[in-house]
C-alpha cells in the first residue's frame, strides 16, 4: 500500500509547484516583451483572446478548463494541484508581469535587447516547466495531452509532444498569435533544457524535501535533541556538586555580603531545577505515550 505524504510533504511540494509557475510566467513575459513568440499554447490563447477582446487570464483559465474535462475523463490520474495551479495562475500572472515588465523595461527594442529577452524568457521559461512539473502533483491540463495519446496509440512521447506544439503553434499563428522564433525553439528544442534542470535543480529539490520530511529525519532530530539534553544536564549535575564543594570548604572565609549573593544564586538555581525536573517529567509522559500508543497500533493490526 503506498504509505501517504505528511502535510508538510505536499505544501512544500505545493509551494514549489507555485514557485515554477511564477517563473515560468515571468518567462513568457520576456518572450512577449521581446517580440520573438510566446510557447504555442499561449500564443494560441492570445490570439483568440485579443479577437474576442477578453483579458489573457479569463480566456486562457476557460480554454483550461475544457480541456481540464477531457483530462478528468480519459486520465484523472495526471490532475492534482499542480494541474490547478498552473490552469489558474499563468495568464493572470502573465498579464501581471507584461504590466511590471512595460513600466520598467519600456518598449525598447535592438538586437542586443531582443536576444537577452530571448535567452531570459526560455531560461526562466524552462526552469519554471521543471520546477513545477519537478514534485509530481499534476500537470497543466495542455502538458497531459500528450502522455495521454502516448499511453492509448503507444507511439512516442517526443513526436506526440512536438506534433501538438507544431499544430497549437499553427493554429496561433492562423489567429494572430505572438508566434516567432521562441515558439519554434519551446515546440522542438526546450525538452533538453527542461531535463538539465530537472537534473541540477528540481530533483535535487524534491529529494531534500523528502528527506527533512521523512517520519525518520523527524525520529533523528529527536534523538539528537534528547542527546543534547541529557548532555547538557550531565554537565549541571557535576557542575552543582562542584559547587557544592566548593561552598563546604570556604563557606567560613565568605564575608556576609558574599553568602547572601550566593544564597540568592542558590535559590535561583532550586527554581530552575523544578522547573528541569517538571520538564523531564513532561517529556517522560510524551515519550511512554508514543511508545503504548504504536504497541497498541500493533496489536491492532496483528489481530
Amino acid at each position: 500500500m503506498k504509505k501517504s505524504r505528511p502535510v508538510v510533504n505536499i505544501s512544500l511540494k505545493t509551494l514549489m509547484s507555485f514557485i515554477g509557475i511564477t517563473i515560468l510566467s515571468m518567462g513568457a513575459t520576456f518572450l512577449r516583451g521581446g517580440g520573438v513568440g510566446m510557447d504555442p499554447f499561449t500564443a494560441l490563447n492570445m490570439g483568440i483572446s485579443n479577437h474576442l477582446h477578453i483579458g489573457l487570464g479569463i480566456f486562457q483559465l476557460a480554454f483550461n478548463f475544457v480541456i481540464f474535462l477531457f483530462i478528468l475523463w480519459l486520465d484523472r490520474k495526471k490532475i492534482g494541484i499542480g494541474t490547478f495551479l498552473n490552469m489558474v495562475l499563468v495568464g493572470f500572472e502573465i498579464q501581471g508581469f507584461d504590466i511590471l515588465y512595460k513600466q520598467w523595461f519600456g518598449s525598447r527594442s535592438g538586437f542586443f535587447v531582443i536576444a537577452a529577452d530571448l535567452i531570459i524568457g526560455l531560461l526562466l521559461f524552462t526552469l519554471g516547466a521543471s520546477l513545477y512539473m519537478g514534485p509530481n502533483l499534476g500537470v497543466a491540463p495542455y502538458d497531459a495531452i500528450a502522455p495521454i495519446i502516448t499511453s492509448k496509440t503507444n507511439l512516442p512521447y517526443r513526436w506526440v509532444r512536438v506534433a501538438q506544439d507544431v499544430l497549437f503553434m499553427v493554429c496561433g499563428w492562423l489567429v494572430g498569435g505572438p508566434v516567432g522564433i521562441a515558439t519554434i525553439i519551446v515546440a522542438f528544442f526546450t525538452g533538453p533544457l527542461i531535463s538539465w534542470w530537472d537534473s541540477h535543480v528540481s530533483k535535487p529539490l524534491v529529494s531534500t524535501i523528502d528527506e527533512a520530511t521523512s517520519p525518520e529525519r523527524r525520529l533523528n532530530v529527536v534523538t539528537s535533541l534528547l542527546k543534547h539534553l541529557g548532555t547538557r544536564t550531565l554537565n549541571t549535575i557535576r557542575n552543582t556538586y562542584d559547587a557544592t564543594e566548593q561552598i563546604q570548604r570556604n563557606a567560613v572565609t565568605y564575608s556576609t555580603s558574599d553568602l547572601k549573593t550566593q544564597l540568592k544564586i542558590v535559590r535561583r538555581n532550586m527554581t530552575n531545577s523544578k522547573q528541569m525536573y517538571d520538564s523531564f517529567v513532561e517529556q517522560e509522559k510524551l515519550i511512554e505515550a508514543e511508545i503504548n500508543k504504536r504497541v497498541e497500533n500493533a496489536k491492532s493490526k496483528n489481530e
